[in-house]
């Protein structure tokens, strides 16, 4: 059985990773070339977002074909070479899994607009409430109604995401059991991971409007949620051991994550949750220029921490992928100490409990683009509400401000291997601008300096192999109302493992609650440390990890 508690994963976003053939996109070949690279960093799994045929509306998470690769991305030749090449290197491959929705030009969305009864329930069709107007209030997470009126069944259909995206409808055992033959079509190609995008939206609750918010309260962490997870585990990735899972868990709960990712194995390996990538909204408005709220984000991460412990359930750990902004852009410091952020920043994860993910650029230190114009921008969510923070009142020059800081094409500008042109990720025009710091923060560089970022990633990945206590320790939160420090306590059978980070650019001193004189600094951004008994003098974005056995 493989141990997922001590491996990392790498998240690939194909489209921005590297382009072999020269047409300004990432493909399949292309990861293949860069294997050694994420063999040099040490990670298990290689988690690829979707490259399967799609309109690319939403970047691949618009499926139309869940067996054909997409001919922009290669072949299946291609796919089964990148998994021999990586399985030589120890790596494994998980795939990215849209189970929630289709895309509109999916051969079962057809044939329910062309009036098949079989296939039009496959999705969620439904009678207006009265002419002109929906179903339910409900608001789709792209802006908008989360409702499309079909003029020829005078219905709306139900889409969560774009309009494109229409839901599938999940109480339809029929549904389900194409759901299972699709995983089981790709065990079959010997893939070993499987991430399960916003599964937990699968279930939807009572059709009514929501008086308290834009609807997702019915539809969330659904009434058959769970049996749902539990019967594509029994038929499909639980048969195998060597199998992870990941379901990414949109506005869940605690109490719900206790299952979905119990130590029990009737549903996921791990879950990922997202409130801590909140503490720069207002309420569940990401669309808003608000300072992070530190206090905040360390209570979720500690709740989260200590809670699933406590009911034996395991968590992913992340700052970054493919829906969020470059984690040095948004709680680092990109200018005077940006080396030295990025550092702490994944020092606070990556000694966490829970397996660590790391997104494709974020070893390097990669930032947000600061793009200054919507004709550089791709996301179909970005473009959408550029426009609905216009009708709002805001002017053009808040809502470009809001964009270069929430926007998800803040992440997918492409990975910056060298300083050559297009920072070495093609040599066409990409499909999208690339970042135009790619001349200092590039892979090519950092490889040689072992000072950068990219050596501090492999050092924490390091201990994860070496420490049990970092894969199988128990969390304990240290003061938690310090308004600088983020600090944790790890404990494994005779093992310590106490892990200190200052969250800002200012000096601070930290007292402990034991003695330090039996502790050995074990990893540092720093290379000098000043402890005193208890107390700790930390620089600017300092983090340190302090081993002891008892």
């Amino acid at each position: 059985m493989v141990d997922f508690k001590k491996s990392v994963i790498y998240q690939i976003y194909p489209k921005s990773f590297y382009d072999s053939d020269g047409d300004g996109l990432g493909d399949l070949k292309g990861v293949t070339e860069k294997l050694d690279y994420i063999r040099q960093l040490g990670a298990d799994y290689i988690w690829l977002t979707p490259f399967f045929v799609s309109p690319q509306k939403d970047n691949g998470y618009d499926v139309e074909d869940y067996y054909h690769i997409d001919p922009r991305y290669g072949t299946m030749e291609d796919l089964e070479e990148l998994s021999r090449e990586a399985g030589k290197r120890g790596i494994s491959l998980m795939l990215d899994m849209v189970f929630n929705h289709t895309s509109d030009r999916h051969e079962w969305f057809r044939k329910a607009l062309a009036g098949n009864p079989e296939y039009k329930d496959f999705y969620i069709f439904k009678k207006g409430k009265k002419p002109g107007v929906p179903p339910t209030n409900w608001e789709s997470k792209f802006g908008g109604s989360a409702w499309e009126y079909v003029e020829q069944f005078d219905e709306y259909y139900l889409h969560l995401f774009d309009v494109s995206q229409p839901d599938l409808n999940w109480d339809n055992p029929k549904v389900r059991r194409r759901i299972q033959d699709v995983v089981k079509f790709w065990m079959g190609k010997g893939i070993k991971g499987f991430r399960f995008d916003v599964v937990n939206l699968i279930s939807k609750g009572e059709f009514r409007d929501d008086l308290e918010g834009d609807g997702r309260r019915f539809y969330t962490d659904g009434p058959n949620i769970h049996k749902y997870l539990q019967e594509l585990n029994e038929a499909t990735f639980g048969t195998d051991a060597e199998i992870i899972t990941v379901g990414e868990m949109s506005s869940t709960s605690l109490e719900n994550c206790y299952r979905y990712a119990s130590e029990d194995g009737k549903e996921l390996s791990m879950v990922f949750s997202f409130h801590h990538l909140k503490v720069d909204f207002m309420g569940n408005e990401k669309w808003v220029m608000v300072p992070f709220d530190f206090c905040k984000l360390k209570h979720i991460l500690f709740e989260w921490q200590t809670h699933m412990a406590e009911h034996h359930a395991w968590n992913a750990v992340f700052w970054c992928n493919h829906d969020q902004p470059r984690v040095v852009s948004r709680f680092g410091d990109t200018k005077e100490y940006w080396k030295e952020s990025a550092k702490m920043l994944a020092t606070v994860i990556h000694c966490m409990r829970g397996t660590p993910y790391i997104y494709q650029g974020e070893e390097l230190g990669m930032t947000n683009p600061g793009f200054h114009d919507i004709s550089q921008y791709r996301d179909v969510e970005s473009i959408n509400h550029f426009r609905i923070l216009q009708e709002k009142g805001l002017t053009r020059e808040n809502a470009y401000q809001i964009l270069a800081i929430h926007s998800r094409d803040n992440s997918r500008t492409p990975m910056q291997w060298s300083d050559q042109k297009n920072g070495g990720f093609s040599q066409a025009e990409p499909w999208i601008e690339v970042n135009d710091n790619c001349a200092y923060i590039n892979a090519e560089t950092e490889e040689k300096d072992e000072d950068s970022i990219f050596h501090y990633y492999q050092k924490l990945i390091t201990l994860r192999k070496k420490y049990d206590i970092v894969g199988y320790g128990d969390f304990e939160a240290l003061d938690e109302m310090h308004p600088s420090v983020l600090a944790y306590r790890r404990n494994y059978r005779d093992q310590k493992l106490l892990v200190i980070n200052n969250f800002y650019g200012k000096e601070v001193t930290w007292e402990a609650d034991e003695s330090l004189k039996d502790y050995t600094c074990i990893l540092s951004n720093y290379e000098h440390h000043m402890m005193d008994g208890k107390r700790i003098r930390l620089k600017p974005y300092e983090a340190l990890v302090l081993y002891r056995e008892a």
